[in-house]
């Protein structure tokens, strides 16, 4: 009798870990919105556990319903579109370059990505401000 109510008040107090999965497909480059995220009650290694953390994110992969949704195949929402032409900035110490480019890749604010400077046709890597412009590095 003792064991049996030891072992009714541990499960009582046992908290479940929870994973967010979604609710319906969604596809690559897709913002995520409330409805289409869910709490369940398990613990899935490296799916994330707050809805927060999901909503008004942006698909990178297909996601499926009743899959978790994993670190890593969501991100920053893309400021930038791959061919869109954009504004290079290149600065050092007092010295602030400018030229027109064109992004070779699509990405988040804070994310580098390829651009080729549409003057010299120089390839370069830069990481992407939140203005949309990308600031070039040496």
């Amino acid at each position: 009798m003792l064991r049996l109510a030891l072992l009714v008040s541990l499960l009582a107090g046992t908290a479940y870990a929870e994973s967010v999965v979604a609710t319906r497909t969604i596809r690559p480059q897709q913002v995520i919105m409330p409805g289409d995220v869910r709490l369940d009650q398990a613990e899935i290694s490296g799916a994330f556990k707050r809805l927060d953390a999901v909503i008004g994110q942006e698909a990178r992969f297909a996601l499926y319903p009743g899959r978790a949704v994993m670190q890593g195949s969501i991100g920053e929402p893309a400021v930038v579109d791959r061919n869109q032409v954009v504004e290079l900035i290149y600065i050092h110490g007092g010295l602030r370059i400018a030229a027109e480019g064109r992004a070779l890749g699509r990405g988040g604010v804070g994310e580098r990505i390829r651009v080729m400077n549409t003057g010299s046709r120089t390839v370069l890597f830069g990481e992407i401000a939140p203005n949309g412009t990308i600031i070039v590095s040496k």
